[in-house]
């Protein structure tokens, strides 16, 4: 942490060199952190050395704790708490430590309590203040007596005296998100949930501490796996933070306290003129209660002209404890005070009338709503919970909170309210069809409802066509077609597309013309057609109709993404620019955040590996779902080979277990068990999960795992039947089957690949298939064919880019010729072979996939151990690490055991436990845990790697 001011002017003060004495002046409110602070800068070591003395006053009087010059470090609690210790006045005290001749340090804390003797003895000494002192009073500067003034009266400072002043600010949104993340775990916390709880609890650390550890506590009860925005709603008020907030309202006149409580019904900052009118004052008299109230820190001037609470949750505590008729009475003032602005507030409105209990007069306000904004999405949401209500009301309030609802933000309430409604016999048949329309849609977008999502959506295409809506019938139907979605064939998805354009025709609607344009696109391009192009390049972007643009984006998204799975990377990127920015323009959140998912994966693909884990992890705070974000994640950390990681960041339950498939009794269950994990995710990403699945079990040796998941995800993609979509499978697919002994399966995957690309225009799925039949030929042992499919393959992603899968095929050709250079000592492939392995591992090295290039050099040491052995009269490593006892280390670090390691590097675990040990040794660490940190700290240098490179090694090879 860089050193801060006032720290470099205390240090410089108890120096003892005759520095210039220093005052630190540290203010903040209640929980802020002024104790934290302190701590801090009493663990300085300048701070440890010399006489010192903290001081606590309390409204009671003030207490010393520790030896006013310098006994044991001070604790918190007491004269009692300090042993041995002192108990005198401060005063006293405070005189005993500036008669000290040594260099001295006093804390003061919570000064706005401190009695007039104390303040005039602080005032007398810090004008005249003695070489080597220093002194950090805290306080809270809307308690102080005199405003502005923390020592009572202004004080005549000498030149000499360096004076600082620090006010403990708020934490940020990235501050809190740091907090929560430690606590809760940063996979957990999506952007909504970080924001609204930097929103209720202000920024005020302690505030943001106590309400993790009440959500820590409920998830603990409820196994929840990621929190939301309604999840702080929903945590309830820390007793810390209720008890201050209630006793500052207690302190004030009872006439004065209405104002308080108007704040606590308004909810939100106000000006003093509406708090007036909703408590109920005329005149003067509510401006009087409001500088009361803000004199008693029971409000704050929030911005100008503009109060409210400092803690916004602050207001739910006070409004808990208000008398129902005294709360229902402010509710209904502020409903009126509302009604006369414009335009009208129709949510506050509502909010009003229904915390008034005034039930006609809310829902009511209530049709007036529209569903943008997340407080008119909850209000209603609650309005239709509400039993008796007519069922046109009912259907037209429905239809409100249904519409655009997948584009928007919406909770898991609203998907339930509206699974009520449609199951209701008295709404409407054409409303029903509009609302399970919506329904459909928003379950189909979410995580693991996908199949439900699509029996509404099926559903409602039938209700919708009966009721001669074929407009929305199409939109229904342009949902089912769409092939990103499991469950489904690519033969069912066309049928539905063919139906969709059929009632979009016959609708005349341009919208769901155009949805059903992109649909079409999305469908070819997500299959290699080349046509595809063309139907995108028509796509009519400059439409007026905000609904049309936001198909239009819808589709510029979807086919940026197939665009990216095909390995058109470059032509992706323009689509992915105009998808997002339309999304944004046309204000559809959701498609953005899914054009930017895309955008991270090709990211991946083209080797854009720096900052992408933080963009990722981003993504995901955003969205907690982010498939594609938590897929790239996995990948990255299989490359890093922290492989607890790769679990961790594959969605959850995607691919399926293996274990899980062999407990089932009968095929059809497996079957089943396959479908329901693979529900998961969208499935381009799914498939790429269960490839990185596969090679996780191949890398930790378990071979027979790795086969069943194999067979398992590639019957998934055969039902599916996008076999463009195996470009990240298959080659792994192919590979457990041959390492099982199961090479006629593999081959039987292999020519189900190749028939399914037929015709396709797919280059990565084309260069994949070069792979695979390289991993087939060299499990035949006929290691120049397989070198030459590995070096096919590799010109082929070199030209996508893909410079990860380029590197690989690079270490594959390398293999087969060392492996066929054993039979011809000498032969030149095999020196070639040595040179571009030694490259590849560097490639590797630079991309950051420390695993696959600690088992590049392996390869090397392991194949060619003459040319890795170490140059005579090269230093010994005595005191630092030797590369192989960084590379093992390092490989430690991310936590792969000592037999995995082994596996890696071609070694025995024995002798990789040595060179933990001796890492270990060198690096001063009693335990495994401390890797990490010491390895990113602690590298080989660069000459020593470059030398590795060259061929260098430390003498262990064959080991």
């Amino acid at each position: 942490m860089r050193e801060q001011v006032w720290e470099r002017r205390l240090t410089s003060a108890l120096s003892g060199d005759g520095q210039e004495p220093a005052l630190v002046l540290v203010e903040g409110d209640a929980g802020m952190g002024k104790s934290r602070l302190v701590h801090r800068l009493l663990e300085l070591p300048r701070a440890r050395g010399v006489a010192r003395l903290v001081v606590t006053f309390q409204a009671s009087g003030a207490f010393v704790v520790a030896d006013p010059l310098g006994g044991p470090e001070p604790r918190a609690g007491g004269a009692e708490a300090a042993s041995p210790g002192v108990r005198l006045t401060a005063c006293q005290a405070l005189e005993a430590l500036l008669a000290s001749a040594r260099p001295a340090l006093l804390v003061a804390e919570d000064l706005h309590h401190a009695d007039d003797d104390c303040l005039a003895l602080l005032r007398a000494r810090l004008r005249e203040p003695p070489a080597g002192f220093a002194a950090v009073l805290t306080y809270r500067s809307e308690q102080l007596r005199s405003p502005g003034l923390p020592l009572g009266r202004a004080v005549d400072y000498p030149a000499r005296l360096s004076v600082v002043r620090r006010r403990l600010e708020p934490l940020d949104e990235e501050r809190v998100r740091s907090v929560v993340g430690e606590s809760l775990g940063a996979r957990r916390c999506p952007q909504e949930f970080v924001g609204r709880l930097r929103q209720r609890s202000g920024g005020v650390p302690q505030v943001v501490v106590d309400l993790v550890r009440m959500l820590r506590d409920a998830a603990e009860r409820t196994g929840r796996e990621c929190f939301s925005a309604r999840d702080v709603d929903e945590a309830g008020v820390p007793v810390r933070l209720a008890e201050l907030v209630l006793d500052r309202t207690a302190a004030l006149p009872e006439a004065y306290r209405p104002i308080v409580w108007a704040a606590a019904v308004l909810d939100e900052p106000a000006g003093a003129e509406d708090l007036a009118a909703v408590a109920g004052f005329a005149g003067d008299a509510g401006r009087t209660a409001l500088i009361a109230a803000l004199g008693g820190s029971a409000l704050r001037e929030t911005s100008e002209g503009r109060y409210g609470f400092a803690v916004p949750l602050a207001a739910s505590a006070l409004y808990a404890e208000l008398p129902g008729p005294v709360r229902e009475r402010l509710h209904h003032r502020a409903a009126a005070m509302l009604a006369a602005r414009e335009p009208v507030p129709w949510a506050r409105i509502a909010r009003h009338w229904r915390g008034g209990g005034r039930t006609e007069d809310w829902l009511r306000a209530a049709e007036h709503l529209v569903n943008e904004d997340e407080a008119a999405v909850a209000l209603l949401e609650k309005a239709l919970d509400v039993g008796g209500l007519p069922p046109d009301k009912r259907g037209r309030l429905a239809l409100t909170l249904a519409r655009g609802a997948v584009l928007g933000r919406r909770s898991d309430g609203t998907a339930r309210v509206l699974r009520g409604i449609v199951e209701d016999p008295a709404l409407p048949a054409a409303d029903r069809g509009e609302i399970r329309l919506e329904l459909g849609l928003l379950l189909h977008h979410r995580k693991r409802r996908f199949e439900e999502g699509r029996t509404e959506l099926r559903r409602a295409a039938d209700e919708l066509a009966e009721a001669e809506r074929p407009a929305l019938a199409a939109r229904a139907m342009a949902a089912l077609a769409n092939p990103f979605f499991p469950g489904a064939s690519l033969a069912e998805n066309v049928t539905w597309l063919e139906r969709a354009e059929a009632a979009a025709d016959a609708s005349g609607d341009r919208v769901a013309r155009t949805a059903t344009r992109a649909c079409r696109a999305t469908v070819l391009m997500n299959t290699g057609d080349l046509e595809a192009w063309r139907l995108v390049a028509r796509l009519p972007r400059d439409s007026a109709d905000r609904a049309s643009r936001q198909q239009v984006a819808r589709g510029l998204c979807n086919t940026a993404n197939g665009a990216v799975y095909l390995g058109h990377y470059r032509r992706a990127a323009g689509l992915l620019s105009e998808g997002i920015e339309l999304a944004a323009r046309s204000g559809a959140p959701f498609l953005e955040r899914v054009g930017r998912g895309t955008a991270l994966f090709r990211d991946w693909l083209t080797g854009r590996w720096e900052g992408l884990a933080d963009r990722c992890t981003g993504l995901v705070a955003e969205d907690g779902s982010a498939s594609d974000a938590r897929v790239v994640l996995a990948l990255l950390a299989l490359a890093k080979g922290d492989w607890e990681a790769v679990r961790d960041w594959l969605p959850r339950g995607a691919p399926p277990s293996p274990h899980a498939l062999r407990e089932a009794d009968r095929a059809d269950e497996a079957e089943a068990e396959a479908e329901r994990a693979y529900e998961s995710c969208e499935a381009p990403v799914a498939a790429t999960a269960a490839g990185a699945h596969i090679r996780l079990l191949l890398a930790r040796q378990d071979v027979e795992s790795a086969a069943e998941a194999a067979a398992s995800a590639w019957a998934w993609l055969g039902r599916k039947g996008v076999w463009v979509w195996g470009a990240e499978l298959a080659p792994w697919v192919v590979e457990a089957h041959t390492r099982a002994g199961q090479r006629e399966l593999a081959r039987r995957v292999v020519a189900e690949f190749a028939a399914g690309l037929t015709g396709r225009d797919a280059p990565s799925a084309t260069a994949a298939l070069l792979w695979c039949r390289a991993v087939l030929a060299e499990a035949d042992g006929e290691w120049e064919e397989a070198r030459s499919r590995f070096q096919q393959s590799g010109a082929a992603y070199a030209g996508l880019p893909h410079p990860y899968a380029r590197a690989l095929m690079a270490e594959g050709a390398g293999r087969c010729a060392l492996l066929l250079g054993e039979r011809a000592e000498g032969s030149a492939v095999a020196d070639e072979a040595v040179a571009e392995l030694i490259r590849c591992a560097g490639e590797l090295t630079d991309l950051g996939a420390v695993w696959d290039a600690a088992r590049v050099r392996a390869t090397l040491r392991a194949y060619r151990p003459a040319a890795q052995r170490r140059p005579p009269g090269r230093p010994a490593y005595a005191q630092r690490m030797s590369p192989r006892e960084g590379e093992v280390a390092e490989l430690a670090a991310t936590g792969l055991t000592n037999r995995e390691i082994a596996a890696t590097l071609y070694l025995s675990p024995r002798t990789v436990e040595q060179h933990v040990a001796r890492a270990m040794r060198k690096l001063g660490i009693a335990s495994r845990q401390g890797l990490a940190k010491e390895v990113a700290r602690i590298r080989p240098a660069s000459g020593e790697r470059d030398g590795e490179r060259n061929g260098g090694s430390d003498g262990d090879v064959g080991a």
